[in-house]
């Protein structure tokens, strides 16, 4: 795991270098200070020798600087090498979520996938942080520190020898306790994120429905469940410290025992018994440096787990490896297709054995009641899905053989959930082609019949839309989002309940302009509105996944059950399906 993580440290190498080196510098240096004193009482004040003291005086203002220059040094460096290390992972997470599959998402949920981009990488580098420098310099204190021991008194060294044991066996029971604990506090930070995210994200309906009381109890019951379980890990976590002030105290008191013995007997100086506890304390402290590093790598371990889980999975819809890509006509087919959310387990077919042939140029609408598997069925062309059983053709070609680039260029979609981002109207219209001229904005946005709208506003194109497009209306957003699609002028257009939130006077321009404008782009619209589709060359009935009946208005009202009822259903309300 280690090893895979420093691989992540690309660009960043040599500050992960240099930062240890630093601080093994820093640390030796401030190791000699106690030794340095103990010269200068020793063979200074005792003896009456003032160049003694300024010797070893000098010397200690040397190592104290070299010690706070190369200290200021490996923080800079072990601040480059995490930050780098963070940017690092969060971006190849981020690549990888772009190439996800709407299934993969689905599967792991964008709360958890926020979660995994944000916290546990700043667990991760922190971790480093600590690794870097504490880590180091504990290792490094460590060590020298039983050296100087072992050269001032072999036999106040063996203390250490007693006591270390004792302190390791303390923390690695402690790593065993606490790792499950931290998991379980990842997973809850992950349904507290979620619930968070879904609040922000519903707060209109939220507050539209009166459910603040409830909505702050369901926070509180998560933000509850992450606070206890982290208190279990913190709590354990805290155990330590009096297993760890016990030891150091223990090993004090017997380092002061037979130091004073051996002084009392002629055989150590004062000054250097100082210095030897004074190390002694040092080791100890090193230990639980050492100890709380690994505690927190026993956290990083479990966030670790969950950012290469998302880099490691391989997303279930992979590039086609053909090259000859057909032109674009705008053709679809559907052969025998089945599909269902849940490719594993027990999951039921949403849709069952479809058979539909699409003309290039067909003006096609899909109706049916809810829950019938329209969003579905229009999800399959550019493979926001897979089909479980079948296959789905664009201009004769599987759409699995395509690579995801070339078969989505050739599809304008317009989904359920009208989505603008932050930036002026141009640049959102410019989603749909990077490379559109000024001319060909404005007549996009004639087609969608936003024009008039945009030039409303004082900066027009330019007017800056702020995140998800909350500063205009819902039926602008969907005829933006629609402009949006037009500019890409796709073989084939695909809107999902697209024009649900403009008039009906509005939405007949609409349609109009694309028979004027797109007479041949194949254009497959869902619609809850008989009057938005009766026009339709062909009109396609689903019923619970099926395909129940195909064709125009005027055969649908003779021949299907279902579409009559459809369409009565809104004759007697006034003309909408509710």
């Amino acid at each position: 795991m280690l090893r895979r993580i420093a691989s992540y440290l690309k660009g960043y190498e040599k500050h992960a270098i240099a930062s240890p080196l630093y601080v093994i510098l820093e640390t030796v240096c401030q190791l000699l200070i106690p030794l340095l004193m103990a010269y200068i009482i020793d063979e200074g004040i005792e003896m009456a020798n003032m160049n003694a003291v300024w010797k070893y005086g000098f010397l200690m203002v040397v190592v104290a600087l070299i010690a706070t220059f190369t200290g200021a040094l490996s923080a800079k460096a072990a601040a480059r090498a995490a930050n780098g290390l963070g940017a690092n992972l969060r971006h190849a997470q981020f690549e990888k979520i772009s190439a996800f599959s709407f299934a993969d998402i689905d599967r792991f949920s964008s709360s958890s996938l926020i979660t995994r981009m944000t916290n546990d990488v700043t667990q991760i580098q922190n971790v480093a942080m600590m690794c870097l420098r504490i880590l180091v310099r504990a290792v490094t204190m460590l060590v020298a520190s039983v050296f100087l021991t072992l050269t001032i008194s072999p036999r106040l060294a063996l203390v250490v020898l007693i006591i270390l044991p004792i302190m390791t066996a303390g923390l690695l029971i402690m790593m065993r306790i606490c790792m499950p604990l931290f998991e379980k506090m990842q997973q809850a930070l992950d349904r507290l994120n979620e619930t968070t995210q879904e609040n922000l994200i519903g707060v209109r309906v939220v507050k539209s429905y009166v459910r603040e009381n409830r909505e702050r109890d369901k926070f509180k019951e998560v933000n509850d469940n992450f606070t206890s379980t982290a208190l279990r890990a913190m709590l354990r976590m805290a155990a330590m410290q009096p297993l760890m002030t016990i030891c150091m105290a223990g090993a004090t008191v017997l380092v002061l025992y037979n130091g004073g013995s051996m002084v009392l007997g002629g055989e150590l100086n004062i000054a250097y018994l100082q210095t030897v506890v004074g190390y002694i304390m040092q080791i100890l402290m090193s230990v639980m440096m050492v100890g709380m590093a690994l505690l927190q790598y026993t956290r990083a371990q479990a966030s670790t787990r969950r950012v290469f889980e998302v880099i490691d999975t391989d997303s279930a819809i992979q590039d086609g490896a053909e090259t000859r890509l057909p032109a674009p006509r705008g053709q679809v087919e559907f052969r025998d297709v089945s599909f269902r959310y849940q490719t594993e387990g027990a999951g039921e077919d949403v849709l069952r054995n479809i058979n539909l042939d699409i003309k290039p140029g067909e003006f096609v609408a899909i109706v049916g009641g809810t829950g019938t598997g329209k969003s579905s069925l229009v999800n399959l062309i550019p493979r926001f899905y897979d089909a479980h059983r079948g296959c789905v053709l664009v201009d004769g070609l599987d759409v699995r053989d395509y690579p995801l680039d070339g078969l989505r260029n050739r599809i304008g979609m317009v989904l359920q959930n009208n989505v603008l981002f932050s930036g002026t109207i141009r640049e959102n219209l410019l989603w749909g082609n990077e490379n559109a001229t000024e001319e060909e904005l404005i007549q996009a946005a004639k087609d969608a019949q936003a024009y008039d709208f945009i030039m409303s506003f004082p900066d027009g194109f330019d007017t800056y839309l702020d995140q998800g497009g909350v500063n205009v209306s819902g039926g602008q957003k969907q005829r933006l989002c629609i402009a949006r699609a037009m500019v890409r002028k796709p073989s084939v257009l695909i809107l999902d309940d697209s024009t649900s939130a403009v008039d009906s006077t509005t939405e007949g321009l609409i349609r109009e302009s694309f028979r004027k404008n797109l007479k041949d782009t194949t254009i497959i619209i869902i619609a809850q509105r008989i009057s938005s589709v009766q026009y339709a060359d062909k009109i396609v009935v689903l019923d619970e996944g099926t395909v129940a009946d195909v064709g125009t208005h005027d055969e649908l009202m003779a021949a299907s059950r279902i579409y009559k009822e459809i369409y009565d259903s809104q004759q007697e309300g006034g003309g909408e399906n509710g």
